[in-house]
């Protein structure tokens, strides 16, 4: 169903890497049924799309210790929507922020090496011009974390 604008090698190239990134061009190929160099024609296509946007490491923030994890509900003014979003993204603590509908415009994901620092983002937040009102919510355990587009 989301894959439906593409065709059925890319959408096979896709659920392949979505499992395993680090798939070479010719293990892939072989799954495929095509060269290693048609694969990479396909991937480098994807890429120049957009379609594919990266590939990265993904680090558990609970299983490091000291780290805290929250996610923040921000309500802005709309005047000051811009700028409060521009200053989240500058922020190296915020790793995730949204856009959204519903109970609050902005939705972030913030990862603090220590209760100090938490503390620290968190009085940042509260003197950031524009902020109606902010709720954090730490997370004590991952449950299920699915990363990108599940095909």
């Amino acid at each position: 169903m989301y894959l439906d604008g593409l065709d059925p090698l890319d959408q096979r190239i896709l659920e392949l890497l979505t499992a395993n990134a680090r798939l070479s061009y010719s293990e892939i190929g072989d799954q495929v049924g095509v060269s290693r160099v048609a694969v990479r024609a396909h991937i480098e296509a994807l890429e120049r799309r957009g379609v594919i946007e990266g590939y990265t490491t993904v680090i558990n923030p609970q299983k490091l210790s000291g780290a805290y994890s929250l996610y923040l509900e921000i309500e802005a003014a709309p005047e000051r929507l811009e700028a409060v979003s521009a200053q989240l993204c500058g922020n190296a603590t915020v790793t995730q922020l949204y856009r959204m509908t519903g109970d609050c415009c902005l939705h972030a994901h913030a990862v603090a090496d220590s209760q100090e620092r938490l503390e620290a983002f968190l009085r940042e937040l509260d003197g950031l011009r524009g902020v109606r009102s902010l709720r954090s919510h730490v997370i004590l355990e991952r449950m299920k974390d699915v990363k990108g587009l599940r095909l």
